[in-house]
């Protein structure tokens, strides 16, 4: 009876060891499962903070150039002013000339008129 129970403890010990080893065994593989799915997480955290860090640089880039667009678009945009306010001067400038042309023609054309009529009085007391 004595080895009977020897033989049922022992066997009781070899189960409980057994159930130990495979829990171990399961327990290892779930953590090994568990360590892998966290390397691909860290890994895929790691690709997207560079491409943040991609896409910022990128962002700064471009901001750089629209800053520097822009700039260029107010200075553009204070050439036609300037050249918008010569032109008109110029306008005004050649209307006043053309006023000043017209006043020119009408005095020549009344200095003909009486150049005329004197060519003709001094024709007419002449004969």
């Amino acid at each position: 009876m004595e080895e009977d129970l020897k033989n049922r403890i022992i066997l009781i010990l070899s189960l409980l060891a057994i159930i130990f080893f495979l829990s171990t065994i399961g327990s290892c593989s779930n953590l090994k499962r568990l360590k892998a799915s966290r390397d691909k997480e860290m890994a895929r955290r790691l690709d997207l903070e560079e491409e943040m860090n991609k896409f910022f640089q990128e962002k700064q880039v471009l901001q750089t150039k629209l800053n520097s667009l822009a700039q260029e678009l107010e200075e553009e945009k204070a050439t036609h002013q300037a050249t918008k306010k010569a032109l008109l001067q110029e306008q005004l400038v050649n209307q006043s000339l053309k006023e000043e042309l017209a006043k020119v023609n009408e005095l020549k054309q009344a200095l003909e008129e009486d150049l005329k009529e004197a060519l003709v009085s001094e024709k007419k007391s002449k004969r």
